[in-house]
């Protein structure tokens, strides 16, 4: 079996990890490089994955902030709109007699 580090499509990044630049679906040497170069792809979903959670992480006090703000600013905005709210309510009855007592029918929906 050839070894990596005797391939010309082998070669180390700035943190001395592999990286295999041979193209799975054509410049493969031997089968065990198909296995090696899957794990490789692997191992970078994984670290992308592990980065992603740690942005989450970061984020996440930022975010829950962000809600309460946002919870309160619209609770305050329902508490100023009750008057609107409550005059409506007391219009919407009048509303349906006053259609009633004109037409003498039902009201219609």
């Amino acid at each position: 079996m050839l070894q990596c580090e005797n391939c010309e499509y082998f070669s180390r990044d700035g943190r001395g990890r592999p990286v295999l630049a041979c193209d799975p679906f054509g410049a493969i040497k031997e089968p065990e490089c198909l296995l090696k170069w899957q794990f490789l792809r692997l191992d970078q979903l994984h670290r992308s994955y592990e980065a992603l959670l740690d942005l989450h992480r970061r984020l996440a006090p930022l975010q829950e902030r962000m809600m309460k703000h946002m919870e309160r600013e619209l609770d305050e905005a329902d508490q100023a709109d009750t008057w609107k709210r409550s005059a409506e309510d007391e219009k919407e009855p009048n509303d349906n007699e006053e259609d009633n007592d004109r037409d003498g029918a039902r009201p219609w929906r």
